[in-house]
């Protein structure tokens, strides 16, 4: 099967504890993937699931950096046609101003169950069209360095 990657990351600070908006990012996303996986399987996508902790210096340095998520090497709001923007968010994240999430007319401060489906989807309907089983234009995997991008590729595929 061909893996159809899925990051995401989150705030974890000193005691291991993250906020609610991504605690509620993160039950989505397990719900997520196990539909994708019965939905995706027959068409030989297995969607992989893999979270990263943000520290909290670098969290202060870049709140939005939390609660983001990736398909396929690409952020979930490119695939949605979607905007990121930022609300004060609780305790955990302190006075910061962290990711929200803006599509369809509203603005999601965690990330809901549907919206991951719809990127996913979309992403898996990419990968699946004639030409993409062997590679992955560096524009469909953003704008990186091309080591990056052929460790994407490999990744992908």
């Amino acid at each position: 099967m061909r893996p159809l990657p899925i990051v995401w990351q989150r705030l974890v600070n000193s005691t291991g504890q993250t906020c609610d908006r991504c605690g509620v990012t993160y039950e989505a996303l397990q719900r997520a993937v196990a539909k994708l996986k019965d939905v995706l399987g027959p068409l030989d996508l297995e969607p992989t699931l893999e979270t990263k902790e943000i520290q909290e210096e670098s969290f202060k340095a870049e709140p939005s950096a939390s609660n983001r998520i990736w398909i396929a090497g690409r952020p979930l709001e490119e695939w949605l046609g979607a905007r990121v923007g930022s609300s004060r968010c609780c305790s955990v994240c302190g006075d910061s101003e962290c990711r929200t999430v803006e599509a369809g007319g509203a603005v999601y401060e965690a990330i809901p169950e549907d919206l991951i489906l719809k990127a996913a989807l979309v992403a898996a309907a990419q990968a699946l069209a004639p030409g993409n089983e062997a590679a992955l234009s560096k524009s469909e995997l953003g704008s990186c360095e091309p080591t990056c991008c052929t460790d994407a590729r490999k990744e992908l595929l």
